[in-house]
């Protein structure tokens, strides 16, 4: 090939490159055009308006300084309200545990006897994730009052679904090398998810159940809101009567908790994993 045609082979094939780089760039810009709009248009949707929030810094100031300082003598009447909570966020655990096993198999496909049955326990799993603590706190207290036992229910149920959808996730993706080890020496299904499936899920669950915990002292303290018992029962209570310093107390008391409960769940990964 003769220099000015190898010239023009490779000037052509820099203006082809040009030309793709200029059409990604264009198709970049308008991407970002478009997410822009939508963003600008569900802000207006749902009224952020930063200039309501400087107006109303005053307002948050004057709430603020009503909270302060908090009455630690109110410290003494919280007590019983902080164990409960803990108490509430390890059963609601617990049971979250023992229930999402048996329904992450069930939701897994490789480890579901049935197609059918997988998407039964999708859906369902997918309906316990949909609704708040809140909500399901609120239809237990209806059921058996007022109280812990309702919150206990509540973030068990929520706990389930979040907990057997991550492990099911995580029985999905073993490794398909010791299941198909198994299988080629005659091992049955049930043999394949004991020995195969189960053994390499376990670390990975022992992380979740940790960090669900974690998420489950946050839930506890707010679940008082509607009746569930805990320190959100204190707290509600002492805003309804204004009693704004107990208020801060209470939540201090919270802020405390969550930072040791933090600090446990740390341990308790750094030990167990």
């Amino acid at each position: 090939m003769t220099a000015p045609a190898f010239d023009s082979v490779v000037a052509g094939a820099l203006r082809e490159e040009a030309g793709i780089r200029n059409r990604r760039v264009l198709k970049a810009c308008g991407w970002t055009a478009f997410a822009a709009g939508v963003l600008y248009f569900t802000a207006t949707q749902i009224g952020m308006k930063p200039a309501a929030l400087v107006a109303g810094l005053p307002f948050m100031w004057d709430f603020l300084t009503r909270l302060l300082p908090p009455d630690l003598t109110y410290f003494q009447y919280l007590v019983g309200a902080t164990i409960e909570t803990v108490q509430i966020a390890i059963w609601g655990t617990l049971l979250a545990v023992l229930f999402s096993v048996p329904l992450a198999l069930l939701g897994a496909r490789n480890t579901t006897p049935h197609i059918l049955v997988f998407h039964a326990t999708r859906m369902f799993l997918n309906a316990l994730r949909s609704i708040n603590e809140l909500v399901f706190a609120l239809i237990f207290v209806s059921a058996v009052g007022l109280g812990p036992f309702a919150g206990v229910l509540a973030i068990a149920l929520h706990a389930t679904g979040m907990l057997a959808k991550f492990c099911a996730e995580e029985a999905e993706g073993v490794e398909k090398g010791q299941v198909e080890a198994m299988q080629a020496t005659g091992a049955s299904k049930l043999q394949v998810i004991l020995f195969g499936v189960i053994p390499q899920v376990i670390p990975a669950f022992i992380s979740y159940t940790i960090y669900r915990f974690d998420v489950s002292i946050r839930s506890a303290t707010v679940l008082g809101l509607v009746g569930a018992g805990g320190l959100g029962f204190s707290l509600i209570k002492t805003m309804k009567l204004f009693k704004y310093h107990e208020t801060a107390t209470c939540i201090l008391v919270i802020f405390l908790l969550v930072l040791v409960s933090d600090w446990i769940c740390a341990k308790l990964r750094a030990r167990v994993l």
